[in-house]
């Protein structure tokens, strides 16, 4: 057991000995554990000599029941006196030998001990808004544009805003052409932005076969030096037009989506708009509720931990510090430390009180989260290898909804008033943040 003992709020300093013999012992125990497997020229397994196993692996056995022994009296003290480690203790030895009785000490920081939380107390916004049927309207006009197709025009017909052009054209500054100007049978939807400004708005009123000049500026910021802010002329002929018609609205297509009709699409739609906006609600509700546990929960914070998110914060900003967007910014430290202390403080309350209360991240949890995680990606299957090989990114997840899932608990527990709000205003609110 340790011979001495300082703390001081959640930091501890304690120091203890070990006399030869006691290390010596352990040593040798680990060494005849050594014995049972080592392969040593004219010995079996489990018959080598102590002594000459010591010549060997004394150093490491030493090294190994140094270790084992710290360990053992760090866990009689944390267990004796119902202590929680914050983080990996930091151990020094002082100079010591083989043969030798050995003094040393242990720095660490415990977790603290979290407050009764009256969550009664606290009131939080609940923000509704209703679906507008304009928003309705609006996806189903998208659904149409999904299933629509793109058809060829006969001739005489004249490009309008959101066809494709399959074009032939060829870039002139003056009177020179300029490399990466020129394309044969190019597919390009009007209205889409994916060319110079004032480009597309020049094909539009045009007919399949005309042949004629577009005139544009480069923007100065372009990202070819050489063309930036110059005058441009493009040779231009049209070869196809393609008109985009819309899938008509009926029961047909519901079915195609997996509705009966269209009445019960436009309520499966309500109902998905509905939900998302009950999920933006949802989140202004826990980012208000972190706000009130942060100011009005007070807690010790052990240094270890907040150290480490500090480094983190720094780290990511140093690896970002290179980029053309990041190199005039600062690191704060001052700020970036006082985020580090609010985000440990954040995940202690979230993980004493969601242990306290019984909060579980179930299996169905977990695999939820990653199919959904999923299906934002093309191929889902890497979604899945990545958390199948990778178990330290699994238990990240798992902290993660665990997290979640104590504020939402928590959120059940406290007072809300409801605001009524445009469903513009929720989303833009959102998006501020």
């Amino acid at each position: 057991m340790f011979k001495k003992e300082k703390n001081k709020d959640l930091h501890y300093s304690v120091s203890g000995f070990f006399s030869a013999d006691e290390i010596q012992k352990a040593a040798d125990e680990i060494l005849l554990e050594y014995g049972k497997e080592a392969k040593m020229p004219g010995f079996r397994p489990g018959h080598i000599p102590l002594n000459v196993l010591r010549q060997k692996y004394n150093a490491t056995a030493f090294g190994e029941a140094v270790d084992k022994m710290m360990n053992k009296d760090l866990n009689d003290f944390v267990t004796e006196k119902k202590l929680r480690l914050a983080g990996a203790p930091k151990a020094d030895v002082a100079k010591w030998e083989i043969g030798s009785d050995l003094e040393y000490s242990l720095e660490f920081d415990i977790l603290p001990t979290l407050p009764n939380i009256d969550l009664e107390k606290y009131t939080i916004t609940k923000k509704v808004a209703e679906v507008p049927e304009s928003e309705v309207k609006k996806s189903l006009e998208n659904l149409q544009k999904s299933r629509s197709v793109a058809e060829k025009q006969e001739a005489g017909y004249k490009a309008v805003n959101g066809d494709v052009a399959v074009i032939d054209f060829k870039g002139f500054v003056g009177a020179e052409p300029f490399e990466g100007g020129e394309a044969k049978k190019h597919h390009l939807i009007l209205g889409s932005g994916a060319f110079i400004p004032g480009f597309e708005d020049q094909i539009i009123g045009h007919k399949v076969g005309d042949k004629f000049d577009v005139n544009v500026k480069f923007p100065k910021e372009y990202h070819s030096e050489n063309l930036a802010g110059k005058d441009a002329k493009f040779e231009v002929e049209i070869h196809e037009l393609r008109h985009h018609k819309l899938a008509e609205m009926n029961d047909e297509l519901a079915k195609a989506v997996g509705q009966e009709s269209v009445a019960s699409l436009t309520e499966h739609v309500r109902k998905i708009l509905n939900e998302q906006y009950v999920e933006v609600s949802k989140r202004e509700m826990r980012d208000e509720l972190l706000e009130l546990l942060s100011d009005k929960v007070k807690l010790d914070l052990p240094e270890t931990l907040v150290e480490q998110e500090f480094n983190m914060a720094k780290s990511e900003f140093e690896s970002h510090a290179g980029h053309a967007h990041a190199k005039d910014a600062k690191f704060d430290e001052k700020k970036e430390r006082k985020d580090a202390e609010k985000r440990v403080k954040l995940g202690l309350i979230l993980a004493e009180w969601g242990t306290a209360n019984k909060v579980e991240v179930s299996r169905e949890d977990l695999q939820k989260a990653i199919w959904d995680e999923s299906a934002r990606y093309p191929d889902p299957n890497q979604v899945f290898e990545y958390y199948n090989k990778n178990q330290n990114a699994l238990s990240m997840l798992r902290g993660m909804l665990f997290e979640r899932k104590a504020l939402d608990t928590m959120i059940a527990k406290v007072k809300t008033k409801e605001k009524s709000v445009k469903a513009d205003e929720l989303f833009k609110q959102a998006e501020a943040k």
